[in-house]
């Protein structure tokens, strides 16, 4: 009898070698190389489901690229416009989706409550962590409080064995299968225990052989480690279609839905979520949460226009400033990218005058969002100047630009839609890059628009 065959996974990259090794020499990281044993005989002793990967696929055979059918078939509406917009148009058939996040942020309520929304389609809602009872009575809840009326395609089924999922999936056919979460799964076809390496490997590529040879479209929900990677992690994440992250503070109010991979959409789309007793609320307008309605008088704020996806919407920048108690400078930041506070500090010193070599600096973004644009640079700048100064911002001011290495103030992308967000939510001045006045005509907004070359107008056009 043959031995299984022994490999060393990265959990971090997915590479493979046949020894284990302290640092993976692809991605570098130390202590990553996990034990993987492989059962020496290919064929799987699991249910497994034939039929070609797509239409026209030749069963097996290379065909040429114009004689491939590829009807457009329409998405699966979710009911569910943030969720929408963040899979890139609604749910694709056939399709393997993976939505992780940290226990108790909010995934099983998620899916539970989109799923009670899908009229008129068979969904299997598979758990291996909750009873029947337990769903039922969160759905109960959810349906009551939301208005959502209980949908009668809604099957529910707690089990562990993906044989025995399989033979459920065969007797009831659904539309739409849900595992929650692939973690508990375990197949007969591995022997190790439920929710190791090859565990996960097993089962998340037997769901994607089904989803393609099916069309059934199949959504996994996965626990993120301490480390705050998926639990799995990138081995499934490369056979998954689709990486949705739910993440958030559970001491905030609201959640923000990313789009890790998304083989059908955009990967910089978002959707945001509030956390109420009674479910997930759309936000359909982010600033009404990320902006303080009592700012007046208050140092160290600024407010940004950012674009993430395809919408923008206003963040506040809160810094504050003080003297280095311990002689060596502090900088720390909450959702903002230190390494960039860093660089942002050294042109306030080097390119405006500014000394804060020896000031403590502490930058937060409200809310505990995390944003990575670019024109969220010149607010950073105007906050930490506002805080050091003790000068306070006029709350009718907010402005959108990338700040350079010399001191200038570089343009942004998709200017107009920032003017106008801007102009919708009152505010009555825009401070924006001087290079952004090509071709816009200022006189159309009723928002007074303030172009700044470099760094210095700004800090004159804010505090004179």
């Amino acid at each position: 009898m043959a031995k299984d065959k022994t490999l060393y996974v990265c959990d971090y990259c997915g590479q493979e070698s046949l020894k284990w090794v302290g640092k993976c020499p692809s991605c570098g990281n130390w202590n990553t190389m996990k034990e993987f044993r492989a059962p020496s005989n290919s064929p799987s002793k699991g249910r497994t489901f034939s039929g070609p990967l797509s239409p026209g696929s030749g069963e097996g055979k290379p065909v040429p690229v114009r004689s491939i059918v590829a009807e457009s078939e329409p998405r699966i509406d979710m009911g569910d416009d943030e969720l929408n917009r963040v899979l890139g148009g609604g749910l694709v058939p056939g399709s393997l989706v993976l939505l992780g996040g940290e226990p108790g942020i909010g995934k099983s309520t998620l899916i539970l409550q989109t799923v009670l929304r899908l009229a008129g389609r068979k969904v299997l809602y598979v758990s291996g962590e909750e009873s029947a009872r337990q769903i039922k009575l969160r759905a109960d809840r959810l349906s009551e409080t939301s208005g959502m009326a209980s949908s009668d395609g809604l099957l529910i089924l707690t089990e562990t064995s993906l044989e025995q999922i399989y033979t459920q999936i065969e007797q009831t056919r659904p539309d739409l299968v849900v595992i929650d979460s692939i973690q508990t799964i375990q197949t007969e076809a591995v022997e190790s225990s439920p929710g190791s390496l090859s565990q996960i490997r097993e089962c998340a590529a037997s769901l994607l052989k089904y989803a393609k040879g099916g069309g059934v479209s199949v959504i996994l929900i996965g626990h993120i480690t301490k480390e705050g990677t998926l639990a799995g992690p990138k081995v499934l994440e490369h056979i998954v279609d689709a990486v949705l992250q739910f993440e958030g503070d559970q001491h905030y109010m609201y959640r923000i839905l990313r789009s890790i991979k998304n083989r059908f959409g955009s990967t910089s789309e978002l959707g945001i979520y509030e956390m109420k007793h009674d479910g997930l609320r759309q936000v359909s307008n982010p600033s009404e949460l990320l902006l303080t309605d009592d700012r007046e008088g208050l140092s160290g704020i600024a407010i940004a226009c950012a674009i993430e996806g395809a919408r923008p919407f206003m963040i506040e920048t809160q810094a504050l400033v003080s003297t280095a108690a311990y002689g060596t400078a502090q900088r720390s930041t909450t959702g903002y990218e230190s390494r960039r506070l860093n660089m942002l500090l050294a042109v306030l010193e080097k390119r405006v005058g500014f000394k804060l070599a020896t000031k403590d600096v502490f930058l937060n973004i409200a809310g505990g969002l995390r944003v990575t644009d670019p024109a969220l640079d010149l607010a950073v700048i105007a906050a930490v100047l506002s805080s050091n100064g003790d000068m306070p911002i006029d709350t009718d001011v907010c402005m959108t630009g990338e700040v350079g290495l010399s001191g200038e103030i570089r343009p942004v992308s998709r200017i107009e839609q920032r003017i106008a967000e801007a102009q919708k939510l009152g505010f009555q001045r825009i401070l924006i890059p001087s290079h952004n006045m090509k071709g816009i005509d200022a006189r159309q907004y009723k928002i007074e628009v303030v172009p700044v070359r470099r760094v210095a107008e700004a800090v004159r056009e804010l505090f004179g």
